[in-house]
């Protein structure tokens, strides 16, 4: 992340984030590396950025990271029902320009918080998908706290990561002129090319948490069904869902073929990329699907679920092929048609690595500054 100057105007925003975790949380995944390649930027630029977020167990309840002043309450469980709290204590009397709640899982309804301008960065909402991962009370929890987004937000201002969003908050009853969507980015310079080191036989890979709502299983049976003796699967991330997973691919028949590498450190993980033949990914529903855009960069194809915020970072027979969403026969066939075809892989992941390199953290950064700043001057002049 490089620092650089004020994009938008002379005058210094003053900006207050509230987010369930923070990206060094054992927990953060993809929305809190959103969060801090945006906001980290803004600090940088000489904004004043304060992070709300929880805690886990033996943390330390102040930070600084990426030059955002990190506060700190609660765990994963307790947070939202001491976030409000907090607020109104130590941090409602700074006078912030704005506050941006990141809604990544449940709302925590700001509005009620009497804050004079709100942004809601919405990544998803889970929707019917809570009730594929959790059990029925909690899902119907989830899925009932979505419901009220239109009431309670009425009159404010949205961020989507993406068109899927937008146009799920659009059904939802959001006016479409209260929503600005701002793509994600990439970082090209850490994500790069090497068909040096493209493995020799095919090789699929599969990064991200083993939740079941994932569709790993999809991944897993695809791969099975492809009848390619010669390839390998190899799956990287943690979760409750593994030894599921582990059971499936004995069951399968393919567990000598699918190596489970657990949770993998970035350098790891590039490596992983730039051997594989192609990603895959099965998921119902995502807000983006940054791991795409992360392959991508590396110059390897993608093989997706034509699901919301998926088909935005995957261009069908350009950068990889989309699927419909639970079509292991469809998927399947991606997999053979790859791995017969060692040409293809470096054609689609040449056109890959183009498509990613339209997209930049500077760029999303320099949109969000924009935004905030329509929002603060309008709210004041009115």
């Amino acid at each position: 992340m490089s620092a650089g100057s004020n994009h938008g105007g002379p005058e210094r925003l003053r900006i207050a984030v509230v987010n369930w975790q923070c990206r060094d949380n054992p927990l953060a995944g993809g929305a809190e590396i959103h969060l801090h390649e945006i906001f980290g930027r803004l600090a940088q630029w000489g904004h004043e950025v304060v992070l709300l977020c929880g805690g886990w167990p033996g943390c330390p309840p102040r930070a600084t990271l990426d030059g955002i002043e990190v506060h700190r309450v609660g765990t994963r469980q307790s947070f939202p029902f001491l976030a409000r709290r907090y607020w109104h204590t130590h941090l409602a009397d700074r006078g912030f320009d704005v506050l941006v709640e990141d809604i990544n899982k449940v709302p925590l309804f700001t509005p009620t918080w009497r804050v004079p301008r709100l942004v809601a960065l919405v990544p998803h909402l889970f929707g019917g998908t809570a009730f594929q991962e959790l059990s029925v009370p909690l899902a119907a929890a989830v899925w009932l706290s979505e419901k009220p987004l239109p009431w309670f937000y009425r009159g404010r201002d949205f961020e989507a990561i993406s068109q899927s969003t937008k146009d799920d908050l659009v059904q939802r009853g959001i006016a479409p002129e209260r929503i600005r969507v701002i793509f994600p980015g990439i970082d090209c310079s850490h994500y790069t090319p090497d068909p040096a080191v493209r493995a020799a036989q095919p090789v699929f890979a599969y990064l991200g948490r083993l939740k079941k709502y994932k569709g790993v299983d999809l991944v897993l049976r695809a791969f099975a069904a492809c009848g390619v003796p010669e390839a390998t699967l190899e799956v990287a991330g943690a979760g409750e869902f593994r030894q599921e997973l582990e059971r499936l691919a004995g069951t399968l028949g393919v567990a000598s073929r699918v190596r489970f590498l657990g949770r993998i450190d970035e350098t790891a993980k590039c490596a992983l990329l730039r051997r594989a033949w192609a990603t895959v990914f099965a998921s119902p529903k995502e807000g983006w699907g940054i791991t795409n855009l992360e392959a991508a960069a590396s110059g390897t194809p993608v093989i997706a679920s034509n699901s919301p915020g998926i088909r935005e970072s995957v261009k069908h027979d350009e950068t990889g092929f989309l699927v419909p969403h639970g079509d292991v026969t469809a998927m399947a066939a991606c997999m053979r048609r790859l791995s017969g075809e060692r040409t293809l892989v470096e054609h689609l992941g040449a056109n890959a690595r183009r498509f990613a390199e339209g997209f930049t953290w500077a760029n999303a950064a320099k949109e969000t500054e924009a935004h905030l700043r329509e929002v603060v001057g309008r709210e004041e002049g009115r």
